[in-house]
């Protein structure tokens, strides 16, 4: 165990008086100290384990021993920018290629996804000579200014909507306008961006972009009808648009099935420009976009050089070139299928128990577990929510978290070595808590929603 510099109640004061206060802590009414890491456990400075099922960012588990090496390998050699010639990044460029359709085959390299969603957005303006952008409700791309304005999530809490922006219903199958038994909610949601961009367009204005979750994570684990994306795509691009496939939460092989969520959507559907991030350097700061030759083209046109100091550095490369070879190597994606599908199963049975389940959602190790206080009304239950995630880190030791409008979805997003013993074990405790709160008959909704 690393040694510890300051008690856990130091650390919290001078975190508390040296850190702004926006940016929060996990369980901030008691917040967990964590000292190490490993695979899909974390310790405290007590040394006790934690299972992880938040941490997507650690695709391939905490501290693993062969990023670690490739990382420190390349650091001990050289970590230049990107303006010297080197040659991991365009392995590492070639091996992203090969996962992606053939007509998206130039890429930029940055650090976060934020940057890249913000690059994204400069390409497409640049491209179509247009403006506006349409995205989904709930939506969250970043942190930047420019992605604030085009996040709902976040711009409805500050300055609110910009002329420029356009929010299309989230094709919500559970609780949306357009639900389950509707015969083809795919048509029906796309139908509404279609209807939106005319509208637009009478008001004389013109898209840039549709930009998009691939599977809308904050909008809570939302998995979007078939053929949505393709005839969304149709829409955008005869309005003059681009079709932005963010996959900075779900690309890398999460959803198993495929290497990116937007496959989920067909063979024959492929974005104009894929954003990706969080899970690309395993805990370092890497992000990228790919686009089309097209696209790219534009951009140099304009004359001004793109150039990002840290994107793309030989040892930033390093490290998503190991990541690749992990994946591979330990069939992650196909660990994401088993488990993810045991994982849903189990909280599909949990469900038929207990009444306050009212959907169970998700692909490979991207799965929600929605809480509501009447199946009928769908009301959330989020005060319910926040209380099984309390008991589980302090009962038993596990770290989930919340999402959606309502905060009322327990999301699963764990690092993809994650195993059916996990899933049984956070399965049989969310089983045990809400047994013993349907026991003590706990109205915690009354004041809800």
């Amino acid at each position: 165990m690393a040694e510890e510099r300051f008690r856990k109640e130091e650390t919290l004061e001078m975190r508390q008086r040296l850190i702004g206060q926006s940016c929060r802590l996990f369980y901030s009414e008691d917040p967990v100290k964590i000292v190490k890491a490993r695979g899909q456990y974390m310790f405290d400075e007590n040394g006790k384990r934690y299972l992880d099922c938040i941490s997507n960012v650690q695709h391939v588990g905490h501290c693993h021993p062969a990023i670690t090496k490739a990382a420190t390998a390349q650091m001990d050699l050289l970590n230049a920018n990107s303006r010297f010639l080197h040659d991991n990044i365009v392995l590492y460029a070639d091996r992203l290629a090969a996962t992606l359709p053939k007509k998206l085959s130039v890429f930029y390299f940055v650090n976060s996804g934020s940057e890249a969603n913000d690059l994204a957005l400069r390409l497409a303006e640049q491209y179509t000579r247009h403006e506006d952008v349409v995205v989904l409700d709930h939506a969250y791309h970043g942190h930047l200014k420019s992605l604030i304005d085009i996040s709902p999530y976040k711009f409805r809490k500050l300055a609110g909507q910009k002329e420029w922006v356009h929010v299309a219903p989230l094709p919500d199958t559970y609780r949306g306008i357009y639900r389950e038994e509707h015969p083809n909610p795919g048509q029906a949601y796309a139908d509404t961006v279609k209807h939106l961009i005319e509208e637009i367009n009478k008001k004389g204005r013109k898209i840039a972009a549709f930009f998009a979750e691939s599977l809308p994570s904050v909008g809570g684990q939302i998995i979007l009808p078939q053929g949505y994306f393709s005839k969304v795509a149709e829409h955008v691009r005869s309005a003059g648009g681009v079709f932005v496939a963010d996959e900075v939460q779900t690309g890398f092989g999460r959803t198993g099935t495929h290497f990116w969520a937007f496959q989920l959507q067909g063979e024959d559907f492929c974005p104009d420009i894929v954003t990706m991030g969080k899970p690309m350097g395993n805990g370092h700061p890497l992000a990228c976009v790919a686009t089309t030759v097209e696209i790219a083209r534009a951009f140099t046109a304009n004359g001004v050089e793109y150039f990002n100091t840290f994107g793309g550095t030989p040892v930033s490369c390093a490290i998503g070139l190991a990541v690749l070879d992990v994946i591979e190597k330990e069939d992650l994606r196909g660990n994401a299928i088993r488990v993810g599908a045991h994982l849903k199963d189990l909280l599909k049975k949990l469900q038929q128990r207990h009444e306050i389940i009212g959907d169970v959602r998700g692909v490979g190790l991207f799965v929600g577990l929605e809480l509501v206080i009447d199946r009928r009304t769908k009301t959330p239950a989020t005060k319910t929510a926040a209380l099984v995630v309390k008991r589980l880190k302090e009962e038993d030791q596990i770290f989930v978290s919340t999402d959606g409008p309502w905060e009322s979805v327990l999301k699963f997003k764990p690092p993809m070595c994650f195993s059916m013993e996990d899933a049984e074990l956070v399965v049989g405790c969310i089983d045990r808590i809400l047994t013993d709160m349907e026991a003590k008959n706990l109205k915690l909704e009354n004041e809800d929603i």
